[in-house]
């Protein structure tokens, strides 16, 4: 092989031989840049998660890390097993589930409701907006006294709570979402003679559904951010029960176990939604990275 051949680009396609008949032979072509990787992504996004573990328990078995202040993973999956072997464990998650879903879809629907008011409407932003602004920078964990005075020490100040935590993150970006929709899309519809519901259906909505899901992604996040704290009030059941009682005998593998919980189950809604915006957003392509 000459040097020229050698440092030929390896994406340039060889003509191939024109057949004696005069017809012409489509050959496939594939890019260098399109070949497989060695190792799956599933396998590389495991990496850093087990490479923190194989720390963990690293520091356990040496003694860098003593009993008393963090429980080795083996004591901790143990203790797990242990309390799926009882029911407790399934019991606080049903306990917590049902209430970040309740407050959840009240906070979807009032955070969407608004943003749709406000975002559409000038007189909704003069009338909505200003307030919104103002108690998004108010802690909604230091309303938990208020809470407890207007809705008791029952499950009501637990839904309240996860309910305003999700409220802000999907009202901001829905509102962003409708007001950032190109205006050149929006005047193209109406030299179509669009009805004003039909542009906001078939143009306003379609632009902001983006940030729709990456408000509902943050909403989730804060959701079960907002459970922990809410299962401070005078709980009995829940995932932040079992914290509670835990930390009280200092069980620092049933600490763990309940944040391991938390954070499986907000890694379960995170990829739900991440598979509704594959399917709702399929319109819309978007660079994956490199």
């Amino acid at each position: 092989m000459t040097t020229e051949q050698l440092m030929a680009p390896t994406s340039t396609p060889t003509a191939a031989p024109a057949p004696e008949d005069g017809t012409v032979e489509l050959v496939r072509v594939r890019a260098t840049a399109t070949r497989r990787r060695l190792i799956p992504r599933w396998v590389r996004r495991l990496a850093g998660p087990l490479a923190l573990v194989s720390l963990w328990a690293g520091g356990s078995a040496s003694g860098l890390i003593p009993a008393d202040i963090l429980a080795s993973p083996v004591t901790v999956l143990t203790t797990g097993g242990h309390l799926l072997a009882t029911g407790e464990l399934e019991a606080a998650m049903a306990a917590s589930l049902r209430r970040v879903l309740i407050g959840l879809a009240i906070g979807v629907t009032v955070g969407v409701a608004l943003a749709l008011v406000s975002g559409l409407l000038r007189i909704g932003e003069d009338l909505v907006d200003p307030n919104m602004q103002i108690l998004r920078t108010v802690p909604f964990f230091g309303l938990i006294p208020l809470l407890i005075i207007w809705f008791g020490i029952d499950e009501a100040p637990k839904v309240a709570l996860v309910a305003l935590g999700v409220t802000f993150h999907l009202y901001l970006n829905l509102y962003a979402g409708v007001r950032n929709v190109d205006a050149g899309l929006v005047e193209a519809g109406r030299t179509l003679g669009m009805s004003r519901g039909a542009l906001i259906r078939h143009v306003v909505l379609p632009g902001a559904l983006p940030n729709l899901m990456t408000g509902l992604r943050y909403a989730l996040a804060t959701a079960w951010l907002a459970l922990v704290f809410a299962e401070q009030i005078n709980a009995t059941t829940g995932i932040g029960y079992l914290m509670n009682n835990a930390r009280d005998f200092f069980q620092t593998d049933v600490i763990v176990v309940c944040l391991a919980v938390y954070g499986l189950l907000g890694l379960g809604a995170d990829l739900l939604v991440r598979l509704l915006e594959r399917v709702l957003l399929a319109w819309r392509p978007t660079f994956s990275g490199a």
